[in-house]
């Protein structure tokens, strides 16, 4: 795959599972032995989690990855395509105009109906070519639109999965607070569950 379109990939579903946890969880109020537990100095009702390891590891992120990356190359190759076919018959429809205007030059028609006939129908080439290149545009538009649902759809997935996870797993209401590493400046040890949450969150998807 494409390195490029993956790491473009990656980012898009990796801001909107940022969007997710910057907000943090905020589940159920800290237990009076958890209170306790923060004013002796020990380990805080909260635990930390990598997105980025998530979007790595987690079954159900790369294959949206893969997904996107696919339909992506996909609606480019078709586009790709159809912009070639488009610019070959420009570049014909521009020869034969130049050939045309040659022959006017020269008075090489045999007569002035046989001129008004091939500038006819050039104009009508011309018009087609219009016509073709706003189907073009068209398209591109219609294939980036495409794009946008599907890669906001498997966005979507992705969150509600790994939030629902989330709840379930704290449905005990252990941690107070579920942050995404990338909202601290550094690493705080012991408190990084995303080992955990990756591998119950691919057994899960597994199912």
């Amino acid at each position: 795959m494409n390195n490029k379109i993956q790491t473009i990939i990656n980012a898009v579903l990796a801001v909107a599972v940022v969007v997710l946890f910057c907000l943090v969880f905020i589940f159920k109020p800290a237990k009076p032995a958890q209170q306790e537990i923060q004013a002796s100095g020990e380990l805080m009702p909260i635990a930390i989690i990598n997105t980025d390891s998530i979007l790595k590891n987690y079954t159900l992120a790369i294959e949206a990855s893969d997904k996107l990356a696919s339909r992506y190359e996909e609606s480019m190759l078709k586009l790709d395509t159809k912009a070639k076919s488009l610019q070959k018959e420009a570049e014909t429809f521009q020869q034969d105009y130049v050939n045309f205007q040659k022959k006017v030059e020269a008075n090489a028609f045999l007569s002035r109906e046989r001129a008004e006939s091939e500038a006819a129908r050039l104009e009508k080439q011309q018009r087609q070519l219009v016509a073709k290149q706003q189907d073009l545009e068209n398209l591109r538009q219609k294939l980036s639109n495409d794009f946008m649902n599907e890669q906001a759809a498997l966005t979507q997935q992705l969150q509600d999965s790994v939030q629902q996870y989330l709840r379930e797993y704290n449905a005990d209401g252990h941690y107070h607070l579920v942050l995404n590493d990338a909202v601290l400046m550094n690493k705080v040890a012991g408190y990084d569950i995303t080992d955990e949450v990756i591998e119950a969150l691919n057994a899960r998807y597994a199912k």
